[in-house]
């Protein structure tokens, strides 16, 4: 349908698909991962090429309106999509490209861990990336990105070659350690302040196509030693053993023992990041923990990369956590013990909390090298929580939120951003050193905060509120809602 107005502006120049409020494909269009998130944005521009991504940016900077950058619409806070605003779709930046050879791969900005994973693993390669397979590489990169196999191989930012990068100014460029370095340090970790990156070039290493890994179970009344012998185990184990704890609700599965099916559960996730014949001897203290539900095999790499996305169903309430610790002494692990089978049966069934050792292949990385920071932090505690009912929304984030408030005096301070959807958590996700650099560098690239609606890192000269209350595509004025909460990672 043809229509007049500010948006026929950008239809010109633009070779994807402008999605309008009242359009067949609006209300799925504007839908993300997390179903609390109810916003209409005045346009959707799912991009095709970066031309269009840049068009889509100096449309919105000449508009006024804000902007909301979507790459897999995984972020827990909705970062994603905006009120009355223009969301920046990557959905159609898809390509991948795999050199074997030299180990890297070139994906755009809209690609999905999944997508990524098959592409790689036909070459027995790979990038360490989201544990849900339908997460975006944009923001899960951006944020610093914590995987399965980050701890023999870093963060997902940390295997960033280069970025092509759309400036708030529309111009393109390409950062890496040797081109536009000082933004290269910052997108590494530094979330979407910066740019919308519509080209990642990630470092692969070898792995799979099959790898040893899997899920065991315990009932709950052993959770107490076998977590503590876990965390005696791990605290001393070659980095190629990644591991996690977690309760969570027992499948209705007949390999589940029947007294513990639909109820709350000791697991554990383990995987050999390296060849699966020398892994065995490795995990085995962990198999000696006698679980009632013992299913660490050999599989393809890309079934543990998906084996948890039946607890990640799209449509779903949700709110999430991420705080870390330097350790897990004995009066954690209880605490832990103490909260977490209430919050998992009060969501049941795809609420769980995980306390993952993260590895030294993260800290290895030198502290300064990139925007992303704490790496000396030895675990992550990360309850999700997950339900269906908008009225059980107050009581359940209170819930998770007086969680983490218990298990707050074995915590660092700090919050892993990707998964933590406060605003007021962004300033010590960085300490101050890196934070100034941070604002420093905003001032730079984005004295305008047009990239707000993200894990912000406000420029030094906030921009004026009467920039952002010009007509919006359909000829409205934008409500001026505020900028967007500046809280989560978008994705």
């Amino acid at each position: 349908m043809h229509r007049t107005g500010p948006v026929d502006v950008l239809r010109d120049i633009f070779s994807g698909e402008l999605i309008l409020p009242g359009d067949p494909a609006y209300d799925e269009s504007r839908a993300v991962f997390n179903a609390m998130i109810d916003r209409r944005p005045a346009v959707i521009a799912r991009c095709a090429t970066t031309a269009d991504v840049a068009a889509a940016v100096g449309f919105a900077r000449e508009s006024g309106l804000e902007v909301a950058v979507r790459s897999g619409g995984h972020s827990v806070a909705g970062l994603g999509v905006c009120d009355d605003g223009i969301v920046i779709d990557l959905g159609g930046l898809r390509a991948i490209d795999v050199d074997p050879a030299a180990r890297t791969a070139r994906a755009g900005g809209g690609v999905l861990w999944g997508e990524l994973d098959a592409a790689t693993q036909a070459h027995g390669l790979h990038a360490p990336g989201g544990r849900v397979t339908t997460t975006g590489i944009g923001g899960f990169t951006l944020g610093g990105g914590y995987g399965w196999t980050s701890s023999k191989h870093g963060l997902a930012c940390d295997n960033l070659l280069s970025a092509e990068v759309v400036l708030a100014d529309g111009s393109v460029v390409r950062a890496s350690e040797r081109a536009n370095e000082d933004l290269f340090w910052a997108i590494r970790g530094g979330g979407g302040n910066f740019g919308i990156v519509t080209e990642f070039e990630l470092r692969l290493h070898e792995l799979g196509p099959t790898v040893l890994a899997g899920l065991a179970l315990w009932p709950l009344d052993r959770a107490p030693e076998v977590m503590r012998a876990w965390r005696d185990y791990v605290d001393g184990a070659p980095d190629e053993v990644s591991s996690a704890c977690v309760v969570v609700t027992a499948p209705p599965e007949e390999f589940v023992p029947d007294e513990m099916r639909g109820r709350p559960a000791l697991g554990m996730a383990v995987l050999y990041v390296g060849d699966p014949d020398e892994g065995a001897a490795a995990v085995q203290p962990l198999r000696d923990l006698r679980p009632a539900v013992d299913h660490v095999q050999p599989m393809p790499y890309t079934a543990f990369q998906a084996a948890l996305d039946p607890l990640a169903p799209k449509g779903l309430r949700s709110y999430w956590r991420g705080e870390y610790m330097r350790s897990l002494p004995d009066e954690a692990i209880d605490t832990f013990l103490r909260h977490a089978p209430t919050l998992v049966a009060e969501g049941a069934p795809f609420t769980q909390t995980v306390v993952f050792r993260i590895g030294q292949g993260v800290a290895a990385v030198p502290e300064e090298a990139t925007a992303f920071s704490h790496r000396d932090a030895n675990y992550l505690f990360h309850p999700i929580s997950v339900w269906a009912d908008p009225a059980d929304d107050a009581g359940l984030i209170g819930a998770n939120r007086a969680f983490a408030d218990a298990m707050r005096p074995f915590a660092t301070g700090a919050a892993y951003l990707n998964f933590t959807p406060e605003a007021d958590r962004v300033r010590a996700a960085y300490g101050p050193e890196k934070y100034r650099r941070l604002v420093a560098l905003k001032d730079r690239y984005d004295p305008d905060n047009l990239f707000r609606r993200n894990q912000n890192v406000p420029p030094s000269r906030a921009a004026g509120d009467d920039a952002g209350r010009r007509a919006a595509p359909d000829g409205r004025v934008p409500t001026g809602r505020g900028p967007g909460g500046g809280v989560g990672a978008g994705s």
